[in-house]
């Protein structure tokens, strides 16, 4: 009980101040500390509740400190004195205004205020601060700008020791997941997870607040899996939940969040792997947490539509389907119809109503998700990220409808909204990715006229979604993730061919092949235009490009939270490369500058000689021809198929393995037949146009770009070892009409002919390794003869370096390709089938990898004559990246390589290097320079000149590649 004396000693303080105050005018030296205390002894009145009038205390400690601006030795104290009063009075009134204020005066309170003073220790950690970073953590979410300015204020006054520091952090977290969800900004999730994971690394085992971080780490990192398709991201959401729900036993009071998040997550797995382990476990789980809610818990709506979607999901009996349509209504009835995520359960019970239409054909289904998803679009702005279900659901129901009624209005209704999901831009690149294959197979198989449109968009999908990857590895991870993708490039061209769209065929084509080494070129390439007209710019653009190749390299990262902050890292600089790049575009005449070429650019490629494109596609296999000057051309290739070349592919494996075990003067018939398959049916068509259409000359260069299957037949060797007709003399093969090359792409051989430098000194490394350090292979006991051979072929005047024995290390040769234009190798090499970014030289010490040859910028290098195993072939997975050693080689800035397509048997090898290097250094004249760009004639003289010594199948592994 308060004593009488208390309150009347308290009245006349505050009488006695009001008096002082009264002496002190406006403009007194002393009116601030009168009204400061006079503004306390109210205060203290108001907190003994014996006066009532907190605002005008407050309204006097605002005064005070309008008289006290900052630089006034008693600022920080008006301050502190401010935030009293707005924290009693949050205290009694809940007013999230004062609140907010006080957090912002704490924040900015202790750089004022000298450290290890009293005030200083009350700014960073009394009572006062305390309070108010409790109370922010006990506040709702809020996704808005200032919410989350509010949080950042909230996690800076928490010390890295502080007790309220992880649910601070976790708070933070949750605001900037519930503005991904709104806005689809993965800056706002990434930082959601990095947050979150500090937080639990923060919270000791046995913590009480434990399973609740892991379990909401986990929540953000399923959302970032649902937008960006990491299976990393869903492993470790998976692995969180399960120990999220081991820490929440039975009867636990969250134990059923945890249920229904393992059971949403594993649901998850199942549509990225297919193990119905993974779907069963997902619906019990579900069925438990259904137990845990039951009629009037406040989020049994939620339990509700996870099983249902689980149930659609699994799909084993109408029954299944039935169940979850009554469980979607039921859901959505317990929902409040302004509910922020109503109008995901109504896109959810619009899939189910699809798909029991598709069964059924009862209209009134079909009729209802159209309108359900009408409803849902017009409650949701342009940019929302979940418009995109509306969309996609639209294009189902409408697509169902046109095959039951075949009204053409449906098709063109089905089509334009694959159109809209497919390029909504908040929605991440994977989802929409798979709507976009949806709408090219659906636009091709009923003939409409958007089909090219669906496959130009299909190919920028991929190509936005792998650029959104930091490394070189996870962008190859992200574009094989897709079933079907692989096939994209080519039937995309086959379609456009059919189409008589040949211009568009080449684009495509271009455009989808060669992908890794497209993107990783766009920090490599030289721009002179750009130099010469914006050399700023240019300077800006070039400085970006150096920090991003540092960045995306091929380190392989485990350690969760630096992938985390490496991707941070990556996507913020690839976010300020893009804002130039788009600068870049808005100046007159660069409006295309680094988008996918156009034909009129590509042409540049047969600049030297005719391309061929091999096309190998469900649709037909035919070959494309872009001469010097003019349109390109269509081949046909009638009695190719898929088939027939995937025969041949496993006929040239098997013949090649059995060529090894033969005597050197055994005949070859076998592989003979083939090369004559490959002549009659493939080669003579396009031999044929070649001379009688574009009337090449014999012996002209020409180029090969195989796609798909194709680039696993040796095309280059296609001979139809038959007598004339006239019987004088045999039939000419390909190689003694033309001299042949490939290129993985057409830019690729663009880019090796923009880098060719007029005048570098040459300087030529002989790289051998004839005993690699342990488990890269056997000895090599020719190598060293090979380098001596080639030391002896090269001319006088070409500086020469010996790197063999222990000299040839990992970094010896890595060097070597660095500093040298001209680079022989001699050694084991291996093309690693599973991941080829680890194909690799056998060096004494470690393996040089395909990784490490791509981060090696060698813009001076010229050629390179591999004399190793398997370095001009592909994967089987993603044929058309062409990732081998051979093509790294060319991507690091070698114009024209040597490759092989198999085994190379060192005891006949020799005798194609030493032709080779005869014909290339033939003619020279004492000062004169070797020139790269006659290796694929010398390679075709040699493989002639040895025929008598070198059996058929190793005179045809070495191919050329570039200029």
């Amino acid at each position: 009980m308060r004593s009488k004396s208390g309150v009347s000693h308290l009245n006349g303080a505050v009488n006695y101040f009001q008096w002082v105050v009264a002496q002190c005018p406006v403009g007194h030296p002393d009116r601030a500390a009168a009204l400061t205390n006079l503004a306390w002894a109210r205060l203290h009145g108001y907190i003994r509740k014996d006066r009532q009038d907190i605002d005008s205390a407050i309204s006097l400690f605002c005064d005070a400190l309008g008289l006290r601006p900052q630089g006034h030795p008693d600022h920080p104290c008006s301050l502190y004195r401010l935030t009293e009063g707005l924290n009693w009075r949050h205290i009694h009134r809940h007013t999230p205004a004062d609140i907010y204020e006080s957090a912002q005066i704490y924040h900015g309170l202790p750089p004022l205020c000298p450290e290890g003073t009293y005030l200083w220790s009350i700014a960073v950690g009394g009572s006062g601060v305390d309070y108010v970073i409790r109370t922010c953590n006990d506040l709702l979410p809020d996704a808005s700008d200032e919410g989350i300015h509010l949080r950042r204020i909230v996690h800076e006054l928490c010390r890295l020791d502080h007790e309220h520091r992880p649910r601070a952090l976790d708070r933070l977290s949750w605001a900037l997941s519930l503005r991904f969800k709104q806005s689809g900004s993965i800056v706002d999730i990434d930082e959601s997870v990095q947050l979150r994971r500090e937080a639990v690394s923060l919270c000791p085992e046995g913590h009480p607040d434990c399973g609740s971080l892991l379990n909401n780490l986990g929540f953000s990192l399923s959302l970032r899996f649902r937008h960006q398709g990491n299976s990393h991201d869903l492993d470790e959401t998976v692995s969180l939940y399960e120990e999220a729900l081991r820490l929440r036993f039975m009867g636990h009071e969250s134990r059923d969040t945890s249920l229904d998040n393992l059971g949403t997550v594993l649901l998850d797995r199942f549509g990225r792997r297919c193990d119905t382990n993974d779907i069963n476990r997902s619906i019990s789980l579900h069925r438990e947490a259904l137990t845990l809610r039951p009629p009037r818990h406040p989020r049994r709506y939620i339990t509700l539509n996870n099983l249902a979607l689980a149930l659609t999901a699994r799909l084993n009996t109408s029954e299944d389907l039935n169940e979850a349509i009554h469980m979607y209504r039921e859901s959505l009835l317990l929902m409040q119809h302004d509910h922020p995520e109503r109008h995901i359960h109504l896109h959810n019970l619009s899939e189910a109503l699809c798909n029991r239409f598709t069964e059924t054909r009862n209209n009134e289904d079909v009729e209802e998700v159209i309108g359900l998803c009408r409803k849902s679009l017009a409650a949701l702005p342009l940019l929302h990220p979940d418009r995109f279900y509306g969309y996609d659901w639209l294009w189902d129901a409408y697509l169902s409808r046109y095959q039951i009624s075949h009204n053409p209005a449906d098709l063109s209704l089905a089509m334009e909204n694959c159109r809209l999901a497919s390029r909504h831009p908040t929605q991440g690149f994977p989802i929409r990715i798979k709507t976009a294959l949806h709408w090219v197979v659906e636009a091709d198989n009923y003939q409409h006229e958007s089909a090219l449109e669906a496959y130009h968009t299909c190919l920028d999908l991929f190509d936005n979604h792998v650029m959104t990857r930091s490394s070189i590895i996870s962008r190859r991870e992200a574009a094989a993730a897709f079933r079907h993708a692989s096939t994209l490039p080519v039937d995309a061209t086959s379609f456009a061919i059919h189409r008589d769209d040949l211009r568009r065929a080449v684009e495509f084509v271009e455009q989808g092949r060669g992908q890794q080494w497209s993107l990783a070129s766009r920090v490599r390439t030289p721009h002179e235009d750009l130099e010469s007209a914006h050399p700023i710019l240019a300077h800006k653009l070039s400085e970006l490009n150096t920090r991003l190749s540092d960045v995306q390299g091929a380190a392989v990262i485990t350690d969760s939270v630096a992938v985390d902050l490496a991707a941070m890292k990556y996507r913020r600089l690839k976010t300020e490369w893009e804002a130039v790049v788009a600068e870049i575009r808005n100046l007159e005449g660069f409006s295309r500058f680094l988008l996918p070429p156009l034909y009129g650019d590509l042409q540049v490629a047969a600049r030297h000689g005719p391309v061929i494109i091999l096309i190998a596609s469900w649709y037909s296999c035919d070959a494309i021809i872009i001469p010097t000057s003019g349109e390109p051309n269509h081949v046909p290739l009638p009695s190719v198929t898929l088939a027939i070349l995937n025969t041949l592919k496993n006929d040239f494996a098997r013949e090649i393995r059995h060529a090894a075990l033969m005597g050197p003067t055994e005949p070859r018939t076998e592989l003979r037949v083939l090369l004559r398959i490959v002549w009659d049916e493939i080669m003579l068509p396009i031999n044929k146009f070649l001379h009688q259409d574009l009337k090449v000359q014999r012996r002209s260069r020409i180029w090969l770009c195989p796609t798909a299957i194709f680039t696993s037949i040796p095309l280059h060797a296609a001979n139809p070892f038959r007598t004339r007709a006239d019987g004088h003399g045999r039939e000419l093969c390909l190689e003694d009409i033309y001299i042949c090359s490939y290129t993985p792409t057409l830019s690729a051989l663009i880019r090796s002919r923009q880098t060719m430098k007029s005048h570098v000194t040459p300087s030529f490394a002989a790289i051998g390794q004839s005993e690699p350090g342990a488990g890269q292979g056997t000895v090599l006991a020719t190598v060293d003869s090979e380098l001596e051979l080639v030391h002896s072929l090269v001319p006088p005047n070409v500086k020469f370096t010996n790197i063999s024995g222990e000299k040839a290390t990992h970094a010896g040769a890595l060097e070597a390709l660095q500093r040298n234009t001209w680079v022989h190798l001699a050694c084991h090499g291996k093309q690693d089938r599973e991941q080829p970014y680890n194909s690799r030289f056998a060096m004494r010490d470690k393996p040089l990898t395909l990784l490490d040859i791509m981060e090696n910028d060698a813009p001076h290098a010229e050629f390179a004559f591999l004399s190793t195993c398997h370095t001009a072939v592909g994967d089987e997975e993603t044929p058309d990246e062409a990732i081998h050693l051979a093509a790294g080689l060319q991507f690091s800035g070698f114009k024209s390589v040597i490759g092989t397509l198999w085994v190379v048997d060192d005891a006949v090898a020799k005798h194609i290097v030493e032709a080779f290097y005869e014909n290339m250094f033939k003619d020279l004249e004492e000062g004169d320079m070797p020139d790269c760009t006659k290796a694929a004639w010398a390679l075709n003289h040699a493989t002639h000149s040895v025929k008598n010594k070198v059996p058929l199948e190793q005179r045809i592994v070495f191919i050329h590649i570039g200029v």
